[in-house]
């Protein structure tokens, strides 16, 4: 673990005003996947800058256009909050998904949107995959249980944010401080493909990061819930997981989305699915024939095709829980 320095910036223009080709520094909120990585000797950050420094940035609070969340807002406010559970249950059950009480208490929500991958070859210090700008993904031929069944084409990672299903099955849109002036962007255009850039999974410059996320105001009748499949029942990430958002009448979803966690690089959008699940009476066979169908073009690696039936079963659960 190399040495560094800590920087306590008291501004967003402090932070946005660092040069972009300073390599030097690094971004750290609640520090939970950070920390890890200048451990693991995978980054070797001179400068520290700590984020939580920077007074106004964690605050839950409802306005005219929905709900705003600071990116500094800590994983177990967003649980505890009565507002996110009663008008976003699946943000609610995501934020609660996450690791362990403690970490929840260190984590914030732009923190686990901008987590990096937990790929074991990118988080191996001595190999230089594709993401590292090395020329190959270890994991096409190699151990890949936990890895891509849709999108990774050059780079098989999952993206390992709980939130980040649950917030896009929502709507929500991610308010972004740059060196110019705040932008703000939706939160599926927050995301990037290794196709487009196999170094970045997000469209974050150096110098920009994640001021707010905004959630907008839910339609009558609307509900929403995120269900996780993991190995162990805490401390532990997605194997795969399911966020779902519809209003239904007599078990007919009048309209759905879903969006799913770690079978893609980025949170996955299952189009394909809604359409046949829309319209029509909710049956467990035909969820799942949904689910098989959306599918269809995936392509899973030697050792992880058995998420394809645990797509099946996420997503049955989480329709079901709404019906």
């Amino acid at each position: 673990m190399n040495k560094f320095k800590i920087a306590e910036p008291q501004t967003l223009e402090h932070v946005t005003s660092l040069s972009s080709e300073d390599t030097t520094y690094k971004l750290m909120a609640g520090g939970t996947d950070l920390l890890g990585e200048i451990k693991d000797g995978i980054i070797e950050p001179e400068i520290v800058v700590d984020l939580l420094s920077i007074p106004g940035l964690s605050y839950i609070k409802k306005d005219r256009s929905g709900v705003r969340i600071g990116a500094l807002t800590s994983l177990v406010e967003v649980a505890e909050s009565t507002l996110i559970q009663n008008e976003y249950p699946a943000l609610h059950e995501a934020a609660l998904s996450v690791a362990t009480p403690q970490l929840r208490n260190i984590g914030t929500v732009g923190g686990n949107l901008c987590q990096r991958p937990r790929c074991w070859y990118y988080r191996d210090p001595q190999v230089q995959c594709r993401k590292k700008g090395g020329s190959r993904c270890f994991a096409s031929n190699g151990r890949n249980k936990y890895h891509a069944i849709l999108g990774g084409r050059i780079c098989h990672i999952v993206h390992p944010s709980d939130l980040a299903p649950a917030l896009m099955v929502l709507d929500a849109k991610v308010t972004i401080s740059t060196p110019q002036k705040d932008k703000t962007v939706p939160l599926v255009d927050f995301f990037t493909l290794p196709s487009v850039n196999v170094r970045r999974e997000n469209i974050l410059a150096p110098n920009e990061l994640v001021k707010e996320i905004i959630l907008p105001p839910v339609k009558r009748g609307e509900k929403s819930t995120y269900r996780k499949l993991k190995e162990r029942s805490t401390w532990d990430f997605a194997l795969v997981s399911a966020a779902v958002k519809g209003i239904v009448s007599e078990g007919i979803f009048n309209n759905i989305k879903i969006v799913l966690g770690g079978v893609a690089p980025i949170p996955w959008r299952l189009e394909r699915a809604e359409s046949l699940i829309r319209g029509r009476k909710v049956r467990i066979n035909s969820v799942k024939q949904a689910a098989r169908r959306a599918l269809a073009d995936a392509q899973p690696l030697k050792e992880n095709g058995y998420k394809k039936e645990l797509v099946e079963a996420v997503l049955s659960r989480a329709v079901f829980s709404l019906v």
